[in-house]
C-alpha cells in the first residue's frame, strides 16, 4: 500500500473520530437539556404538593371528612357535603360528556368532509374558551329559565368544558388503531358498529381512558363555572376552597388547605383506579 493511501486512511479515521466525538458531546448536551427540562417541569409540581401537604395535613381527620360544615365561628365541622356534591356533579357531567364525545370521535374517525372539519374546528376552539364563559353560558341556558341554581346546571357546565378535550383525545386514540383492522372487519361482513365496539374501542381503550382523565382532571379543579350554577359554596370542594381561602380567619384557611389536599388525593386516586381498570381490560382483550 502506498504512503499516500495510508495517509488518506488515517485522515478518514481522524475525521470519523472527530465526528463521533462531536456526536457524543452533542448527545450528552441534549441529555442534560432534557433532564433540566424535566426538572424544571417537576419542581413546581413537587413544591405545590409539598406546600399543600404541609399546610393541609393538620386539618385532616375522620371528622373533617365525614362531618357536615358548621356555621362561621363555630368550631369543628367538616367537608362531607362538599365531597358528596363534587362527586355528584362530576358523575353527572361524565354521564353527559362521555357518550357524546365518544360518538363524535367515532364520526370523525369514520368520516371526512365539511361537517367533520367543522366539528373538529369547533372542538379545537372550545378547548381554549375560558371556563368562566362556559359558566355564564350554562347560567343563561339553564339557571335563568328554571329560576334556580342546580346540580344539573353545574354538571352541564363541566360537561361542556370536558367534551372538546374528550372528542380530540378520543379521536387520536382511535387513530392509533391500524386502519387495516377496521377495513378487514368491514370486509368480513361485520357491521360498522360491531367493528367499532370490538376492534377500535377495545384496542384504543387505554388511550381513551387517559384522554378522558385529562378532561376530568381539568373539570374537577374548575371553580368559575360553578360560581354561576351552584347555589351554595358547600356544594363543591372547589367552591369551598375559594370561599374559605378568602376568609380572614385561621380556621377557614385551615379548612381551605385541608380541602385542597383532599381534592388532590381525589384526582390521584381517580387516575390510578382508571389506569388499573384500563390495563385490566386491555390485558383480558389480548
Amino acid at each position: 500500500m502506498s504512503p499516500s493511501s495510508l495517509e488518506r486512511r488515517e485522515m478518514i479515521r481522524d475525521a470519523a473520530r472527530r465526528t463521533l466525538t462531536r456526536r457524543r458531546i452533542a448527545g450528552r448536551i441534549a441529555e442534560a437539556a432534557c433532564f433540566a427540562a424535566v426538572l424544571t417541569a417537576v419542581l413546581p409540581l413537587g413544591a405545590l404538593l409539598y406546600y399543600t401537604i404541609t399546610r393541609g395535613a393538620s386539618a385532616l381527620s375522620w371528622a373533617f371528612l365525614s362531618s357536615p360544615p358548621t356555621p362561621p365561628g363555630v368550631p369543628g365541622g367538616g367537608i362531607s357535603t362538599a365531597i358528596a356534591g363534587t362527586a355528584e356533579i362530576v358523575s353527572l357531567a361524565l354521564l353527559m360528556a362521555i357518550p357524546t364525545a365518544l360518538l363524535a370521535a367515532l364520526f370523525l374517525f369514520e368520516r371526512s368532509g365539511r361537517i367533520a372539519t367543522m366539528l373538529r374546528f369547533s372542538a379545537d376552539v372550545l378547548t381554549g374558551v375560558p371556563s368562566i364563559i362556559i359558566g355564564i353560558f350554562a347560567y343563561a341556558l339553564l339557571v335563568v329559565p328554571l329560576h334556580q341554581f342546580s346540580t344539573v346546571a353545574a354538571a352541564f357546565a363541566l360537561a361542556v368544558l370536558m367534551m372538546p378535550i374528550m372528542i380530540r383525545a378520543d379521536e387520536e386514540a382511535m387513530r392509533t388503531i391500524a386502519l387495516d383492522l377496521w377495513e378487514a372487519g368491514i370486509a368480513l361482513g361485520a357491521r360498522r358498529s360491531r367493528v367499532a365496539r370490538t376492534v377500535v374501542l377495545r384496542g384504543a381503550l387505554p388511550d381513551l381512558v387517559a384522554g378522558n382523565l385529562l378532561a376530568v382532571a381539568r373539570a374537577v379543579g374548575e371553580t368559575a363555572p360553578l360560581l354561576f350554577t351552584v347555589a351554595t359554596p358547600l356544594a363543591a370542594m372547589t367552591l369551598l376552597i375559594y370561599t374559605e381561602g378568602t376568609e380572614p380567619f385561621g380556621a377557614a384557611e385551615a379548612t381551605a388547605w385541608g380541602t385542597a389536599l383532599v381534592l388532590l388525593a381525589f384526582v390521584l386516586t381517580l387516575s390510578v383506579a382508571a389506569r388499573a381498570v384500563a390495563w385490566g381490560i386491555s390485558r383480558r382483550a389480548r
